[in-house]
């Protein structure tokens, strides 16, 4: 007998424009040449920008992984332009990167009140929000296209197409009894517009403030966008648009993606600006996929890869001479732990990412 359970289609959801918001984007937006001061961090940040100089002259893979703080701070405009620079060739964030980052294009603001929305159940229930991501994620894979490439399709060409439910239950049918990669995201949209009755055709979306968007601009430049949610996590659960399956989905997608990436990563640099859980765990199960291939066929495992952890808690331990020994705090520092077992050299840098990222940039450019 299966649980009791509620369904998503429940909730009473609200306008995102009558929320009050912490940030508006043009207000927070960094100027990527502005100085600023580097906070004690300058030595490891010219070690940094060496070995980003290094994985690019040996085509090797620069990824940067990040939590929902990178967005909230502004830092969009310096993700842009190390992409546009060719300095990182694929970017990582969970879920609420891809929330705020939407919402910052979109609406121009962002990051809500949680003390005072959860009591009024109003928290997270904001309809545009949940409706449009949803959407985007469930459209995007009936292209082939994973969790964060959907996101930032719908940032950059500012549409939806919902295609017609006739076309595609015929290409359902058409796909039995074998069924390919396509046909279950197929059954999911045709399912959500025929509960939510959507009309078929070009939905227009515009996003007044899309050049602030990493996950648009990393579409339009053709750069790997990766977002790995947890269900329940995101705000974008608390709506009726929401579908476990299409996001699990698209978030599969990504990891296949995200494996391809660290596959190249010998000689590489993969850096995790803070993300304290979903880098170190998304990333030991990449690298160890990465690993099992490249030992099938003959190849050496990932190495001379360098990783850069850059989050505010200090660390009394200098992590480039092993680990610490268990009668030390830090040896409970979870995720560098993490990130020490994964082979490679590991800096951690801690400071505002803010004036990392920045300095970080400056020093690649200058």
């Amino acid at each position: 007998m299966p649980f009791p359970k509620i369904e998503p289609e429940q909730i009473k959801v609200f306008p995102v424009a009558e929320r009050k918001s912490k940030s508006k984007i043009k207000e927070i937006a960094v100027d990527p040449d502005a100085p600023m001061d580097c906070g004690g961090m300058e030595e490891k940040i010219k070690e940094s920008a060496q070995r980003i100089r290094h994985a690019r002259e040996n085509k090797a893979s620069v990824i940067l992984a990040f939590g929902a703080h990178l967005i909230k701070n502004g830092l969009a405009p310096v993700v842009i332009r190390l992409m546009e620079e060719g300095w990182i060739t694929h970017i990582a964030g969970n879920g609420a990167c891809g929330i705020h980052d939407w919402e910052f294009s979109w609406l121009g603001r962002s990051e809500e009140d949680v003390r005072a929305n959860v009591p009024k159940g109003q928290f997270g229930t904001w309809e545009e929000t949940g409706k449009y991501i949803n959407l985007a994620i469930q459209v995007g894979a009936t292209r082939g296209m994973g969790y964060g490439e959907s996101l930032g399709a719908l940032i950059e060409e500012e549409e939806l197409v919902i295609p017609q439910p006739a076309s595609l239950a015929e290409d359902i049918r058409d796909a039995l009894p074998d069924g390919d990669d396509l046909m279950s995201a197929k059954a999911e949209l045709l399912r959500t517009i025929r509960k939510f009755n959507l009309s078929a055709g070009e939905w227009h979306i515009q996003h007044p403030t899309k050049k602030y968007s990493v996950f648009g601009a990393a579409y339009r430049l053709n750069v790997p966008a990766t977002i790995h949610p947890g269900i329940g996590y995101d705000i974008i659960y608390n709506n009726p648009f929401a579908n476990g399956a299409a996001l699990g989905r698209g978030a599969h997608t990504d990891f296949k993606i995200m494996v391809h990436s660290v596959h190249n990563l010998t000689h590489g640099v993969f850096l995790s600006v803070g993300s304290a859980i979903m880098a170190p765990q998304v990333f030991e199960k990449s690298i160890s996929f990465a690993n099992n291939l490249k030992l099938q066929n003959g190849e050496p495992i990932t190495h001379d890869h360098f990783l850069i952890v850059n989050d505010l808690q200090e660390s009394t331990w200098d992590w480039s001479q092993g680990e610490p020994p268990k009668e030390s705090p830090d040896y409970y520092f979870r995720f560098l732990k993490s990130f020490y077992r994964m082979g490679g050299e590991v800096r951690y840098v801690a400071g505002d990412n803010r004036a990392f990222l920045i300095n970080l940039y400056q020093e690649l450019t200058s």
